[in-house]
C-alpha cells in the first residue's frame, strides 16, 4: 500500500470517528487537522444567523422592538427571520456538509467569511464598522476552537442523529401524552398562573435549570448503568462486524490478539462515549419538552380572551419579551409554557431511568452503536499501532 493510500485511510477513519461525536479517540494532533475543511458547516450557520441579525436591525431601525397586536410590515419582517433563522441556518449547514471535496469545502468557508465582512461594513455606522469585523472575527475564532476542541463533533453528531431519529421522538411524543392531558390541569391552575406572572424572568430560567439539573441526573444515571459493562466487554459480535463493512474500519484487520479492548480505554474516551449517549437521549427528550411547550404557547394564544387572562393573572401584561423584544403574547403565558415544557422534560427523564419498555426502545439501540464504536476504536488503534512500527 502506498503512503498516500495510508495517509486517505488514516484521515477516512478519522473522519468517521469525528462523525460519530467521538473526538476523544484520536489524537489532540488529528483533531486540529483539516479544520478549515471542516469548518464549512458551521461556519454557513454562523453566516445565516449573521444575516438574520443585521436583517433585524435594519428593520428595527436599531431601536428597541416592541411588537404591539398589530404588527407593522417591518415587524412581520421581524418575526418572520426569527421563527425562519433556525432552520434556514440547520438546512445550510446540512447541504455544506454533503459537499464531500476539500476545494468545495473551502469555497464554502471563503464565501461564508466574506459575507460576513460585507454584512459588517454595509450594515454598519462608519465608526463601528471596525469594532464589529473584530467582534465576526472573535465568532469565527470561537467556532474553529470549538471544532478543533471536538465539541463541535459531538453536536454535529447529535444535530444528525436527532434528525435521523425523528420518528422515535414522535413516538416519545405519544408516550408522553398521559404527562400532557395532567398538565392541561397545570395550565388552568391559579396558583400556577400567579407565580408565573409575579415571578422574573431570571428565575423562571434558575427554576427550570433547576429542573432540568434534576431531571438530567436521572438521564445521566440511567445511562452510566447501561452502557458501563459496554465499555468494559471485549465480546464482538457478528452483526457489529456486518455493520463496518462499509466503513474505513471493514479492511482493517483486528487486534492481534482479538480482543479490541487491547489499549484500554482511557478516562476521556470512557467519557465521550457516555457523553455522547447523553446527549442523544437529551436531545430526543428535549425536542419532546420543545414541542410540549409551543403546544402550551399556541393553546394559550387561542383559549386566553383578555377577560380570562385578567382573570388568571389578575391584571398581568398583555405582552411579553423574548431574546429583549417586546411581543403580543402575555409574559405569564411564556412562563408557564417554558415551566410546562420543563415539567415534561423531567417526566420522561425520569421514565427513561425506570421504563425496561422505554429502555429497549431508545437507548439499547444506541448501547449496540457503542460497541460497533469500540470495535472501530480497536482495528483503529492496531492500524495505528502497525503503521507506527513499519
Amino acid at each position: 500500500m502506498t503512503n498516500t493510500a495510508e495517509v486517505d485511510e488514516r484521515v477516512a477513519a478519522e473522519q468517521w470517528f469525528l462523525r460519530h461525536g467521538l473526538p476523544s479517540v484520536l489524537t489532540p494532533r488529528a483533531r486540529w487537522r483539516r479544520l478549515w475543511w471542516r469548518s464549512a458547516p458551521a461556519l454557513v450557520a454562523l453566516t445565516t444567523v449573521f444575516v438574520a441579525i443585521r436583517i433585524i436591525t435594519l428593520a428595527s431601525g436599531g431601536g428597541d422592538i416592541n411588537i404591539d397586536a398589530h404588527p407593522t410590515p417591518a415587524e412581520w419582517v421581524i418575526l418572520t427571520v426569527l421563527l425562519g433563522v433556525a432552520p434556514v441556518a440547520l438546512g445550510a449547514a446540512m447541504l455544506a456538509s454533503r459537499v464531500v471535496s476539500q476545494r468545495g469545502r473551502r469555497l464554502i468557508v471563503a464565501v461564508s467569511l466574506i459575507v460576513c465582512a460585507l454584512v459588517d461594513v454595509v450594515s454598519s455606522e462608519p465608526l463601528s464598522i471596525l469594532g464589529d469585523l473584530v467582534s465576526t472575527a472573535v465568532a469565527v475564532v470561537l467556532v474553529l476552537a470549538v471544532i478543533g476542541l471536538g465539541i463541535g463533533s459531538v453536536v454535529g453528531w447529535s444535530i444528525r442523529l436527532t434528525l435521523a431519529h425523528l420518528k422515535s421522538v414522535g413516538v416519545l411524543f405519544t408516550r408522553a401524552l398521559p404527562v400532557l392531558l395532567l398538565t392541561v390541569l397545570v395550565f388552568f391552575n391559579g396558583p400556577v398562573w400567579s407565580m408565573a406572572t409575579t415571578i422574573s424572568r431570571g428565575r423562571m430560567w434558575l427554576l427550570i435549570g433547576f429542573m432540568l439539573a434534576i431531571a438530567g441526573a436521572f438521564l445521566f444515571t440511567g445511562v452510566v448503568e447501561r452502557v458501563r459493562p459496554t465499555l468494559t466487554s471485549a465480546v464482538v459480535r457478528d452483526e457489529d462486524i456486518k455493520q463496518l463493512q462499509d466503513t474505513p474500519f471493514g479492511s482493517m484487520p483486528d487486534p492481534d490478539n482479538g480482543d479490541h479492548l487491547t489499549i484500554p480505554l482511557s478516562r476521556g474516551e470512557r467519557a465521550n462515549v457516555t457523553f455522547v449517549v447523553a446527549v442523544s437521549q437529551f436531545v430526543q427528550i428535549a425536542v419532546v419538552a420543545l414541542v410540549t411547550s409551543v403546544i402550551f404557547l399556541i393553546m394559550g394564544m387561542v383559549a386566553l380572551t383578555p377577560q380570562l387572562l385578567t382573570r388568571l393573572t389578575v391584571d398581568g401584561d398583555p405582552q411579553g419579551t423574548w431574546l429583549g423584544m417586546m411581543l403580543p403574547i402575555p409574559q405569564a403565558l411564556i412562563h408557564v409554557a417554558m415551566f410546562l415544557g420543563a415539567l415534561t422534560f423531567m417526566y420522561i427523564s425520569a421514565r427513561s431511568v425506570g421504563d425496561g419498555e422505554y429502555r429497549s426502545r431508545f437507548l439499547d439501540p444506541l448501547v449496540d452503536d457503542v460497541r460497533v464504536v469500540l470495535l472501530a476504536r480497536g482495528r483503529y488503534r492496531a492500524y495505528v499501532t502497525r503503521s507506527h512500527r513499519t
